[in-house]
């Protein structure tokens, strides 16, 4: 069933065009090593990190034999360059350019002269000892960049029919299935970081081939049932150093501490919990299995209602970029990594596949807006491993536990999974808008777009107008060129209170079925549809478990959760506080970071004490202040200072 979703908004055209002309080539020359900036460490006083260069381009090179040398960096490098190409095929798909696409051409080559004979792709045990390959999988993530690859591959075949990419791609998944399963002979395992589960998936739904299917079944149902597997591996591996101690972490770390089905808490290594989850989703979605898809809820519920920060991102701790447990979700020491959000939204979108629920929906428009994007500067040159909800940066730079806090974002990263990432997102956001099923088309999100799906025995098209995330207003014409009557399902928002439809002009009643308000459009016919959803500025509370934000409020508007930034606040602004009765002005600015939304309200400021005594039996004072909040994404981009967004009540 083919679709073509065409963006035409002002807010993310500028995103998706920022992509195409400055990300894309920005990481080209850095994965050329040719950029010319500083690599920055997650954190301080890591001499672990691998930070001189990238050299993934060149690790390809040396393992295809073009040129001489050794493998620099981590054992994942080589999926830095795969989610580059995935990128480029989704920027192809939007516009077509030659110049990238003879780029994308030479990196497909060089690919697949880096490729055994026998199907196996993976730079690091190419140059450092083919013989040592599949032995230490805790760490040496070759399944992991394989998955890359193969979902680079994929993208890049639909978005220009190109074979070549594809061919290359399914002989790496072949290698994969001769040497992992339940067969005698074969390893009983799977790789330390999921993600091979997901390209195998994906490679499933473009040729049909059932032992993909089969074979990304058993990754996911195996993990568990042997929780000594990588120990085991590690104690008889005498190749080069793929583990760096990580077979020593926690079986919570790898989701490896039960069986998948038995799972009912997120844990370990976030990434690595929603890859999990959104493969699995997938698997439910496919084959409609009911107790897979259990598994999927009780893991989604506990993470979303229990352990997702307000900004959608999750990870609680530096420690193992992990979760921790419920309710633990502290502003200042968090994780949240940016690769953790987008794989949310991996999740929530597959799950949308399994049944049409708007909670889906919201957790990737809160995601999307908020965590994910933050993860860039307005430049997109600048990019955040870590989104943490309250900066000071002399505690970034002082306190080791803080030190994976950064208060402006870094060029590039010496784990640089993040970026990439991000451009692949971006550039495939159109993938996200709708969910397509026999029962019906949802539109999820308000993007300003036109869109053509194939549908049953017809097409229809749908054009959406809006000026959304600012305004307040979605126009909806569909076009049913089916034999059939068509069901439209659209996302009521859960952050709105006063929603108002009208259908053909005429008011009609909103009613809602698991959040969507459902019409239908008779064959042949058309209809056009207004939404209107007030933005109220809507103070946040946290559940009171959370011990970090009792006696807080957090501010939002619409889909975008707002900060509290130094340079419209001044210093020390953990010491201002937002009154319970204090009421709110929002303002436009266009010319104020690209354009955003500025909420201001009357506030206090506590009178900071001239005394050199660390405690007193005085409570301090305060004065009056005005309180400036912007939209969380947009924070850290007028130079280093703090930042908070929950703010004292």
């Amino acid at each position: 069933m083919g679709n073509n979703v065409k963006i035409t908004s002002e807010f993310w055209g500028r995103y998706r065009n920022l992509v195409r002309t400055e990300m894309i080539p920005f990481q080209w020359n850095v994965l050329n090593d040719i950029a010319g900036i500083k690599i920055e460490k997650e954190r301080l006083n890591d001499d672990g990190i691998p930070s001189e260069k990238s050299h993934a381009i060149e690790n390809f090179k040396v393992a295809a034999g073009r040129t001489q040398g050794t493998h620099y960096g981590w054992t994942f490098q080589d999926s830095d360059v795969y989610k580059w190409l995935e990128a480029v095929a989704y920027s192809l798909r939007e516009k077509m350019d030659p110049e990238l696409e003879k780029k994308a051409l030479e990196v497909i080559d060089l690919i697949a002269d880096a490729q055994e004979e026998d199907g196996y792709l993976d730079t690091f045990y190419s140059i450092l000892g083919i013989q040592y390959r599949y032995q230490s999988l805790a760490g040496s993530h070759e399944l992991y960049c394989m998955g890359h690859f193969i979902e680079a591959a994929v993208a890049y075949y639909a978005a220009t029919g190109n074979e070549k990419v594809l061919t290359v791609a399914k002989k790496a998944a072949d290698n994969i299935d001769d040497n992992f399963g339940p067969e005698d002979g074969k390893i009983h395992g799977y790789d330390g970081h999921e993600e091979i589960e997901i390209g195998l998936l994906r490679l499933f739904h473009v040729t049909g081939e059932n032992r993909y299917l089969k074979l990304a079944k058993y990754f996911l149902m195996e993990r568990g049932k042997h929780p000594n597997f990588f120990r085991e591996q590690a104690e008889k591996y005498q190749g080069p150093n793929a583990l760096n101690g990580i077979e020593k972490a926690a079986d919570t770390y790898f989701q490896n501490h039960k069986p998948i089905l038995e799972q009912d808490t997120a844990e370990g290594h976030a990434v690595r919990v929603v890859y999990m989850c959104t493969a699995l989703a997938d698997l439910a979605a496919t084959t409609g299995d009911a107790e897979i898809y259990g598994a999927c809820k009780k893991l989604w519920d506990n993470i979303t209602s229990r352990r997702m920060f307000i900004t959608g991102g999750s990870g609680s701790t530096f420690h193992g970029e992990s979760f921790t447990l419920d309710y633990d979700l502290p502003n200042d020491t968090m994780y949240c990594e940016t690769c953790a959000a987008i794989g949310l939204i991996f999740f929530a979108r597959q799950m949308l596949r399994i049944e049409p629920k708007a909670e889906y929906a919201e957790v990737m428009e809160r995601t999307l807006y908020n965590c994910a994007l933050a993860g860039m500067a307005l430049d997109g040159k600048h990019f955040f491993y870590v989104n943490p909800l309250e900066v000071n940066p002399a505690k970034s730079l002082k306190d080791p536990g803080k030190s994976h806090v950064k208060p402006v974002r870094p060029s590039w990263l010496g784990c640089a999974c993040c970026p990439p990432n991000l451009a692949r997102m971006i550039t495939s956001l159109d993938d996200y808008v709708y969910t397509i099923s026999d029962d019906a088309i949802l539109i999820n999100q308000y993007i300003d777009s036109e869109s053509t799906f194939e549908y049953k025995d017809g097409t229809v098209t749908i054009k959406q107008a809006t000026g959304y995330p600012w305004d307040e207003k979605d126009g909806v014409v569909i076009n049913n060129k089916t034999k059939s009557v068509v069901r439209i399902g659209i996302r009521i928002p859960a952050w709105t209170a006063n929603a108002t439809l009208k259908i053909d002009g005429k008011a009609a009643e909103i009613s809602k079925e698991d959040g969507y308000h459902y019409v239908d459009v008779t064959a042949g016919g058309s209809m056009e549809i207004e939404l209107t959803f007030p933005m109220e500025i809507k103070r946040n509370y946290c559940n009171p478990l959370v011990s970090e934000d009792i006696g807080k409020v957090a501010i939002s508007r619409g889909p975008f959760v707002y900060c509290l930034e130094g340079v419209d606040n001044g210093t020390e602004i953990n010491g201002l506080r937002l009154p319970e009765d204090s009421t709110f002005e929002y303002e436009y600015k266009a010319g104020l970071l690209n354009g955003v939304g500025v909420i201001k309200a009357k506030g206090k400021r506590v009178e900071l004490s001239t005394s050199t005594e660390l405690y007193t039996n005085s409570r301090p004072t305060e004065e009056n202040a005005t309180l400036t909040f912007i939209p969380y994404y947009a924070w850290a981009n007028r130079g280093e200072n703090e930042m908070e967004v929950w703010v004292r009540e």
